[in-house]
């Protein structure tokens, strides 16, 4: 059989899936470490016996559900291209708004940040990426996801400070312009937590105590102690979660909190920014 034709079976075989043509494709190019391009251009292609045995394997375990990041050991955010493993969370677009609202916000100078909870090392990468100049910390509590943080750093020539600990603890004396994190907030009874991707990743990284706001408040309440005045808190959180995490900046002496949405038009990022125990 053809390239077009293993193409139109892999189709098939994944139509069940949310986006069989784009897995599809995915699949393809993985297997036989081409651009779609290739896909496009040489349809008469045969595929060899071992390239075969491989696509099968990885159609198998799609068809059950594992997600393509984790077959392909890749996942693409913020135009990077990084390692990903079923031991940190798939980096999502919508995080990307978090990145956005940084930029936004961030000084022209050079300034130092922390992703608090770091998983890929997605959120700092993507903005060592943009700012260079600024120093990075990335804080992950799971060795092996900071292990991978550490190589996706190395890979991508970006050179942030991978550090293995509960959030803020390895920061200790240290001060900063802004903290981000992508944080879990999902209650542990959400039953979509038996649906789609979310089945195959880590627990820890997705269920908080609290119906979810547990991990929220945390970096919240500690958050000032890090802070230089007038610094940021930036923060992920669910859809419903919004007017929560609002009130607790509001509560413990934040200013400027405000609330953006995601792709979906869902209240996803909360920020506010730390004015100073002294304006407080």
């Amino acid at each position: 059989m053809t390239l077009k034709e293993w193409r139109h079976w892999l189709r098939e075989q994944l139509k069940a899936g949310e986006s069989p043509e784009i897995d599809a494709d995915v699949l393809l190019c993985h297997v036989l470490t081409k651009p779609r391009s290739f896909i496009l251009a040489w349809p008469e292609y045969e595929l060899s016996e071992p390239e075969l045995a491989a696509l099968k394997m990885l159609t198998k375990r799609r068809q059950i559900g594992e997600p393509i990041a984790h077959l392909t050991g890749e996942r693409e955010f913020w135009s990077l291209n990084l390692k990903v493993s079923p031991d940190t969370l798939i980096p999502r677009p919508d995080t990307e708004i978090i990145i956005e609202a940084a930029l936004a916000r961030l000084p022209d100078a050079p300034a130092t940040l922390a992703d608090l909870g770091t998983g890929t090392g997605a959120i700092a990468l993507a903005l060592k990426s943009e700012r260079p100049q600024d120093s990075i910390y990335a804080v992950e509590f799971n060795a092996n996801a900071a292990a991978l943080a550490r190589l996706n750093s190395e890979r991508l020539n970006l050179a942030i400070d991978v550090r293995q600990g509960s959030w803020f603890e390895p920061l200790a004396g240290l001060k900063f312009d802004m903290l981000l994190s992508n944080p879990p907030y999902i209650d542990g009874a959400d039953p979509h937590l038996q649906e789609g991707d979310v089945r195959f990743e880590p627990a820890s990284a997705l269920v908080a105590e609290e119906a979810g706001m547990a991990d929220l408040r945390h970096l919240i309440r500690q958050a000032p102690e890090y802070l230089n005045d007038n610094g940021w808190l930036l923060l992920e959180h669910g859809w419903q979660q919004a007017a929560l995490v609002r009130d607790y900046f509001t509560e413990l002496g934040f200013q400027a909190v405000a609330t953006l949405c995601d792709y979906g038009d869902n209240e996803r990022i909360t920020l506010a920014q730390w004015p100073g125990r002294q304006h407080v």
